[in-house]
């Protein structure tokens, strides 16, 4: 292991443990132990999907308690706009000008929601009786201040530990939270096997079918289309010589995100519901109805963000500019539909595969009554971390000072 490896691992346990340390941190003028009983009541539903991302900071109510959750719905916003809106879709393109202008507006679309979502909880909590001490206007400012400064914080921090510390801030910020669920909810599935209300073969089962969703994971993240490239004669010294390689394509070119945004996207639905209306939103939150609209969700976000950043119109201008071609494709336009086809059918098996793996912890949940929430979105999560950190540490013996590699 190099120093800078060493130094960068010590960086990212010391973020973390700072991130640990505020998810304990509490709200101020808040009955906490009337808390505690409502979020027991209420863990099963929405609060407890929420919490699994939080680390646990809901659960405590703490400074972190709303996490990276506006961030990630400012990012994802302005991705989605971003294939409506050319300019916004062009910013990436220009350069450290434009990437940071596009991280300015990302920034201040987080703070504008997470000061909004703020506002909103600290008016909620007053609504419940023998909640606040002291409610009004202080501290409803106290509040939206306190969880607004606690987001904007990790956003800084999660930056931190991917330009500093080994591996993606982000997902290493989320990563903790629900690592620290797993021993609790295995010991519940124990206990309630020790009581006789699942039996050994069903519980033998869920572990079995854990680490089948685990090997799945790892294969399909893993695993690459693979398109042969042959590029023109040149001369090199007296000879002449022609290049071949091959351009690589994630089966899974989307990642976590359409898992993310379909969880995310059913967690607001289910809020709306539950303050809207008056009615259980139980057969929406577990019903065929829920299960179809998030699987539908996560193919058709897997689709659109797949073709957001795999563009064949661009891949075959790079390839022409490089004077590239795919054997038997003509360049130019041919080469563009021909990559275009081949990557719409790579991205629909992604689509599928991640539909799949959020819909089997959602029919345990709704059809077998697990007594823990660990979707799908959480344990794609962890094992791509788990994943990338490990990648990080293989290249680890190349890593130079300042960050540099060769």
């Amino acid at each position: 292991m190099t120093s800078e490896l060493g130094r960068r691992i010590w960086f990212t346990i010391g973020a973390l443990l700072v991130y640990r340390l505020g998810t304990y941190i509490p709200l101020p003028g808040i009955d906490y132990a009337a808390w505690a009983q409502f979020f027991r009541s209420q863990a099963g539903g929405v609060l407890g999907q929420a919490d699994l991302f939080s680390g646990g900071a809901i659960e405590r109510l703490a400074i972190f308690a709303l996490g990276l959750t506006p961030y990630l719905s400012a990012a994802i916003f302005l991705q989605l706009a971003s294939i409506v809106v050319p300019p916004l879709a062009a910013l990436p393109n220009r350069g450290e000008r434009g990437r940071r202008r596009l991280e300015a507006w990302t920034l201040g679309l987080t703070f504008g929601l997470a000061a909004f979502q703020g506002f909103g909880i600290a008016i909620a909590l007053e609504g419940i009786p023998n909640f606040i001490a002291d409610p009004g206007l202080l501290f409803r400012l106290t509040t939206m201040l306190s969880l607004t400064g606690g987001t904007m914080f990790l956003v800084w921090l999660s930056g931190q530990i991917t330009a500093r510390g080994v591996g993606n801030g982000l997902a290493l910020i989320l990563f903790p939270g629900i690592v620290t669920a797993l021993p609790s909810a295995i010991a519940g599935t124990l206990e309630l096997g020790r009581q006789g209300a699942f039996s050994s073969n069903f519980i033998l089962g869920l572990f079995v079918l854990a680490v089948a969703l685990i090997g799945l994971i790892v294969f399909v993240e893993l695993a690459r289309r693979r398109f042969p490239v042959e590029y023109a004669r040149r001369q090199v010294g007296m000879r002449m010589i022609e290049g071949r390689s091959y351009l690589s394509v994630k089966l899974n070119a989307a990642g976590v995100i359409p898992a993310i945004v379909a969880s995310w996207l059913i967690v607001q639905v289910l809020a709306a519901w539950s303050l809207l209306v008056v009615e259980d939103p139980g057969p929406f939150r577990h019903g065929v109805l829920h299960l179809i609209a998030y699987a539908l969700v996560i193919v058709l976000g897997a689709l659109l963000y797949t073709a957001f950043v795999v563009n064949p119109e661009r891949v075959a201008a790079d390839l022409d500019k490089r004077g590239g071609v795919i054997p038997g494709v003509a360049p130019g336009e041919a080469t563009a539909e021909h990559v275009d086809a081949a990557i719409s059918r790579t991205a629909m098996l992604g689509a599928l595969y991640l539909a799949l793996v959020c819909l089997i912890p959602e029919m345990l949940i709704a059809y077998w009554q697990v007594p823990f929430y660990l979707g799908g979105p959480a344990l794609l999560l962890v094992v791509c971390t788990v994943l990338d950190f490990e990648v990080q540490l293989k290249n680890g013996a190349h890593i130079r000072l300042g960050g540099q590699r060769p």
